[in-house]
């Protein structure tokens, strides 16, 4: 969902960086490939996400949420070459398309792929973060900020897509939308915890940006 006026959104687009060819083709095969496409980060937010990679500079990336590689190929990007980046994902039927990009990239040998449950994976990363990216089943965006916070590195980033799902976090609640019920826990929660600062962008779906204290 676009939350700024047509002809605003696509004047930004086009005077924005435009995404590598290696994640163009990236697109078009998840597209022709893949159920719920839309899942992409998309040229625009990828473009986002590699720039304050780039800015960052991480030295460890945690990705929730690999679907078929594009955001952690963007990520990507920032990282030394003596960075790594570890994304988890449970759906083990994507995992052939992401190596084939992640080969193609040339950041193979840094891209750590785990398959499973996140929250059954993470603690058994024994590593501290410099910039982690959210992008899973919203149910769990709380369940994962407990667990990666006490992960983070002084001055880390934490990345947290989807927040404004469609405008929904803005409408009567449905008792029956437990996602959007979370996610409007989770805002408040960022907005309260006194670990972190956070500004959350109305970027696509909704960006929120915090840094750990």
């Amino acid at each position: 969902m676009h939350f700024l006026p047509e002809k605003i959104d696509n004047y930004v687009v086009e005077h924005s960086q435009h995404e590598p060819q290696l994640l163009k083709e990236l697109t078009k095969e998840t597209w022709q490939k893949v159920l719920n496409p839309r899942m992409l980060s998309g040229a625009f937010q990828g473009r986002l996400l590699a720039m304050l990679s780039k800015l960052i500079q991480p030295k460890n990336i945690l990705e929730i949420g690999t679907y078929t590689g594009y955001s952690a190929l963007c990520l990507a990007e920032g990282m030394p070459v003596d960075g790594t980046l570890y994304t988890i994902d449970k759906n083990e039927e994507l995992e052939s398309l992401q190596q084939k990009y992640f080969k193609k990239s040339g950041y193979q040998d840094q891209i750590k792929s785990l398959v499973g449950n996140a929250l059954e994976l993470i603690p058994t990363i024994n590593q501290k973060f410099d910039l982690v990216f959210i992008d899973a089943d919203k149910s769990n965006y709380i369940n994962y900020f407990h667990l990666i916070i006490d992960k983070m590195n002084p001055g880390g980033i934490i990345l947290s897509d989807n927040v404004l799902w469609s405008g929904k976090v803005v409408e009567a609640l449905d008792p029956k939308d437990l996602d959007t019920k979370i996610l409007l826990e989770y805002n408040a929660l960022l907005n309260a915890d006194k670990r972190v600062e956070s500004v959350l962008l109305p970027i696509r779906d909704g960006l929120t940006i915090s840094r750990v204290k």
